[in-house]
This record gives structure tokens, sequence and C-alpha cells, in this order.
């Protein structure tokens, strides 16, 4: 790793670029664009916050991933959620209010964090969190989503709280799409798509990469029908296997390169739409962004994780502070280890390092165990 490199500057050039990019894809759309202007101003004063906490050797993420719900309609092949048990069919108890949600993005407000993703889960079964999330102007609510509970009252909600964007699953064209994620899912998210357009709303792609649909998803025909149909951005995120049932799945290098050089080729040109690529932009920042370095996890229950592939948890939100989760034994050990600072080489680092990371959490926790036994 460069030991020049300055995560806080690089942070905060990409949380600065990604607003820009955003404002730039909304300048056809009046309503958005004004929206947009103004949440600039909001993060510029997010990142001032977050540069004077790191003058006192505070580090704050820019970036928050919240798993508002476990639950979900869906059943996607080798989809990880399900293979950690994060999301799960049935009753669900004990997961966060809209309140306990709120006081969340109002502790993340304050130390200047203007990103939450909104996952699960099926985020959108969670109505009420989403709404909770319309009053925080000053951040932004990228919601993860299956697009299936898209209706008429979430389509005057995304125009009433334009901080709210929905950023639809989909992975290729309807054959690739439905086969992993149920039949009529496709024709579901194109209805939705034309019907964001049609109303002017900001919205956005997450494509799963897998060596199934590595060819469909860079090409021209896929891309260029996105664009058609008005999304403002794509974020390819590589599939991480969970079990060894799925690991055929997982990118290798060889797709990983063929992606690479097909987004470079697209941020080159004059697309309206904006780019990104997990954890395949992290190679150039450093090692991984996980654990509070550039973002972490909190899941439907409270317990801040590293990231949402590294399901480990020695603190919940429901008894500590936002700050208390960022500096949480696990997650300082982690950021002062060469777990996150090791050369990236793609795919998911942590999944890699499950059984340092367990080890980790169980060190952590004798240690605590033996400190209050003195």
């Amino acid at each position: 790793m460069n030991k020049d490199f300055d995560l806080q500057e690089y942070l905060t050039k990409g949380v600065e670029k990604t607003v820009s990019d955003i404002l730039k894809a909304s300048l056809s759309n009046p309503k958005e664009s004004a929206f947009m202007v103004k949440f600039a101003a909001a993060v510029k004063a997010a990142s001032k916050r977050r540069i004077k906490a790191e003058s006192y050797g505070q580090h704050i993420p820019s970036f928050l991933i919240a798993s508002i719900t476990s639950s979900c309609n869906l059943h996607c092949a080798g989809c990880y959620s399900r293979c950690n048990s994060a999301t799960v069919d049935g009753e669900l108890v004990q997961q966060l209010t809209s309140d306990e949600w709120l006081k969340v993005f109002d502790e993340a407000d304050e130390l200047g964090i203007s990103f939450v993703i909104l996952a699960g889960g099926e985020p959108t079964l969670r109505r009420d969190v989403i709404e909770a999330t319309g009053t925080k102007k000053n951040m932004l609510f990228p919601i993860f989503t299956n697009g299936t509970f898209i209706s008429e009252k979430y389509f005057g909600l995304f125009d009433k709280c334009r901080n709210l964007i929905p950023i639809m699953s989909i992975e290729g064209g309807r054959e690739k799409t439905d086969s992993r994620r149920g039949k009529g899912i496709y024709d579901r998210l194109i209805s939705n798509m034309d019907e964001l357009k049609k109303r002017g709303l900001v919205f956005g792609a997450s494509v799963t990469v897998t060596t199934e649909n590595i060819d469909d998803i860079t090409s021209g025909e896929f891309l260029g029908g996105l664009e058609i149909r008005g999304c403002k951005a794509v974020i390819f995120v590589e599939y991480v296997p969970m079990n060894d049932e799925s690991s055929e799945l997982a990118p290798g290098d060889a797709e990983r390169e063929k992606l690479d050089i097909a987004i470079q080729k697209l941020r080159g040109g004059k697309s309206g739409m904006m780019y990104i690529s997990f954890p395949g932009d992290e190679k150039s920042s450093g090692g991984c962004f996980a654990a509070g370095r550039g973002f972490f996890h909190i899941n439907s229950h409270g317990g801040a994780e590293p990231c949402p592939f590294s399901p480990y948890s020695d603190v919940n939100v429901k008894n500590s502070s936002l700050l208390e989760a960022i500096n949480s034994p696990l997650f300082t050990a982690m950021r002062s280890s060469d777990i996150l600072l090791d050369d990236h080489k793609g795919g998911c680092v942590l999944n890699e390092k499950r059984e340092l990371v367990e080890a980790l959490l169980y060190r952590n926790a004798v240690s605590i165990k033996e400190k209050k036994a003195v």
C-alpha cells in the first residue's frame, strides 16, 4: 500500500465526484437539479465535519449501509443474505423500529455521513423507515430494491422526497434476470423504469456480476437500453459466494478484467450515466473500505458489522451510539491490522479472510471478559 495515500482526501473527493456526476445526470430535470444543488452544499458541509474530526484523530466514514429488514419476497439464486441467514422467511422480531433507525440517521448526519444505502432483505417492505428517511434532506438514500413492491404510493414518495433514489436489481436481459430472480421480474423492472422516466424521477440499476452474465451486462445493448429508459447510475457488484455451492458464479481475473475495461470505456464516453464498481473500485483506494474505513453495515437488528459480506458484530446501536459503533473493538482491530490494507486484487477481501475476522472477534471478546473479571 502507498504510505502517502490519504484516505480522507480520497473519500472526500470520491463523494464530491459522485454528487457532481448525479447533478450532471439530472440537469434535464429542473426539480431534481434543484434538490441536488442544495444537497451538494450539504455534502461539502458534511465533508468539513469529517475533516475536522480527522484532525482530532477520529476517522468518520463517508457511507453507511443499513439493512432495514430481514424479510424478502424473493429467493434469488445464490443470495448472500440468505446464505448468511440475514434474510429469512416467517415472523420477524427484534428488528429496529422506524424511530430507532431515524436516531441512527440523525447521528450519521451529525457526524458528516451523507450517503446511507438502504438494503435488506427487501427494503421497500419497510415503508415506515423509508418515509422517515425522506425527512433527512441533507442525506441521500439509495434504495437497493428488487422493484416488486414499487407502486403508486412509492412513485409519489420518490417525487416528494428527492433524497430517495431507487436502485433496482437487474441481472442483464429477461433470461438472465428471471433465471436468478424469478419469472416476470424483468418485465416488472422495465415497467418501473418506464414509469420513473415518465415522472421525471432519478433511478439507478444494481447489477450482480457473475461468470454467467458478464457478457450480457457489459454489452452495448443492455447498457444502452438502461440509458434509453432513463437510468442515471449503474452499480456493478461482484458476486461473493458464501458457500461452495455457488462458488462457480464468482467472477475470476478474466471477468474482472473484462468488467474493468468496459467500465473505463464507458466512463470515457459521452454516456449520461455514472458507473460504479464494487469492490473493483477499491483497488485504487489502498485497500478494503469496510469496518468504518469508508463504510460499515448495520443489520436489521442493530448489529454493527464490517460489511454485509462480513456479518460479524460486537456492538449494537440499540444500546450504543453510532460513534461507539465506529470505534468498536472489532472495527478498531481490523483497521489497525493488515486485514483491510493488503494489496487488493479484486473480489471480497473479508470473505476470503473470514477466519481471521472471526479470530479477531473471539480474541476481543475474551479480552473484554478478562478485564471485567479483574
